[in-house]
C-alpha cells in the first residue's frame, strides 16, 4: 500500500508540475530556438496561460534590444492531436491569432489556419519597423521607420526528416519606410511576397517590388536545400526615382554593390 501511495504522490506531483509549469520555461525555449534573438521578457503566468514583453535582440552578447509596446498574452492547449497557441497583443495582432503545432513521426508541422487572422482572413498583424533595430547590425545603423503588415490566407511550414517545406502564401507590406541615413521623409512602400507549393515539390519563391516611393527596390529569390543546408538565394537591385539620385546616393552605396546608377543586391 505504501508503494502505491508513493507512486500516486509522485504522479500527482508530476501532474502539478506540468499544469503549473512557469511561463519562464516557454520563454527559455523561445530564446534558445531563436538564438537569443527573440525574447519573451518579464514573463508571467504559466506555459499554458501567460504574458510577456516581446523583445528583439542582436543575439548573445549584443547590447541592442527593442521591445514592442504592451504585453503579448497567450493560451496553449490541445486541439485534437495538435497543440493550439492562441495569442493576443493589442498593439500588433489583428484579434486572436491561432497557430497549430502538429507533431508526427519524423515530422513537425506549424500551421496558420485559413480564416483565423482577422475578419477578412488575411491580416495577421502590423508592427513598427523601428522594432527591427533591436536585431543589431545593419538595422541599428539603418534605424528604419514605417510599418510592417503581414497578410496571409493561410499557410503551413513543415519539417520532415530535416527538410523544411512551405505551403501557402504570405505577404509582407512595408509601408512608408524611412531611415536615418536619408534626409527624405519617406523612402517608399514595398511588398515582399512568399509563395510555396510543397505539395507540388516546388521550392518556395520570394518576390520584392516597389509600390511607391523614391527608392526603387525589386528582386526575386528561392529557398533552396534542406535542413541545416537550406538557404535563400536572392538577386535584386536598388535604384533612385528620377530626381532623387543625389539624395539617395549614400544609401545606395550601403544597400549593395554599385553598378552605375543602381546597387546590386545578392544573397546566397
Amino acid at each position: 500500500m505504501k508503494r502505491y501511495a508513493a507512486l500516486g504522490a509522485a504522479l500527482g506531483a508530476l501532474a502539478a508540475l506540468v499544469a503549473f509549469a512557469p511561463a519562464a520555461w516557454l520563454a527559455g525555449a523561445v530564446s534558445q530556438a531563436s538564438g537569443e534573438r527573440l525574447l519573451l521578457a518579464e514573463s508571467r503566468g504559466t506555459v499554458w496561460q501567460g504574458s510577456a514583453l516581446v523583445v528583439l535582440t542582436g543575439g548573445p552578447g549584443s547590447r541592442d534590444a527593442s521591445a514592442l509596446p504592451g504585453r503579448l498574452h497567450w493560451r496553449l492547449g490541445l486541439d485534437g492531436t495538435a497543440l493550439a497557441l492562441r495569442a493576443r497583443q493589442a498593439c500588433c495582432l489583428n484579434g486572436e491569432l491561432l497557430l497549430r503545432v502538429v507533431p508526427g513521426l519524423g515530422r513537425l508541422r506549424l500551421e496558420l489556419p485559413a480564416n483565423t487572422a482577422g475578419a477578412a482572413g488575411l491580416a495577421v498583424g502590423q508592427w513598427p519597423a523601428s522594432w527591427l533595430a533591436g536585431l543589431g547590425t545593419p538595422w541599428n545603423t539603418l534605424k528604419p521607420a514605417g510599418t510592417l503588415q503581414l497578410n496571409s490566407p493561410g499557410l503551413w511550414l513543415e519539417q520532415v526528416q530535416g527538410r523544411w517545406r512551405f505551403n501557402g502564401r504570405a505577404e509582407l507590406l512595408l509601408g512608408s519606410m524611412a531611415s536615418r541615413l536619408s534626409t527624405l521623409e519617406t523612402l517608399g512602400s514595398y511588398r515582399l511576397l512568399l509563395v510555396g507549393n510543397a505539395a507540388g515539390g516546388d521550392a518556395a519563391t520570394l518576390q520584392l517590388s516597389t509600390t511607391s516611393g523614391a527608392l526603387q527596390l525589386s528582386g526575386s529569390g528561392q529557398f533552396l536545400g534542406s535542413g541545416a543546408a537550406s538557404h535563400l538565394r536572392f538577386r535584386g537591385q536598388a535604384g533612385a526615382e528620377p530626381g532623387s539620385e543625389a539624395v539617395l546616393n549614400n544609401l545606395l552605396n550601403i544597400i549593395g554593390r554599385r553598378q552605375g546608377a543602381v546597387s546590386v543586391i545578392s544573397i546566397g
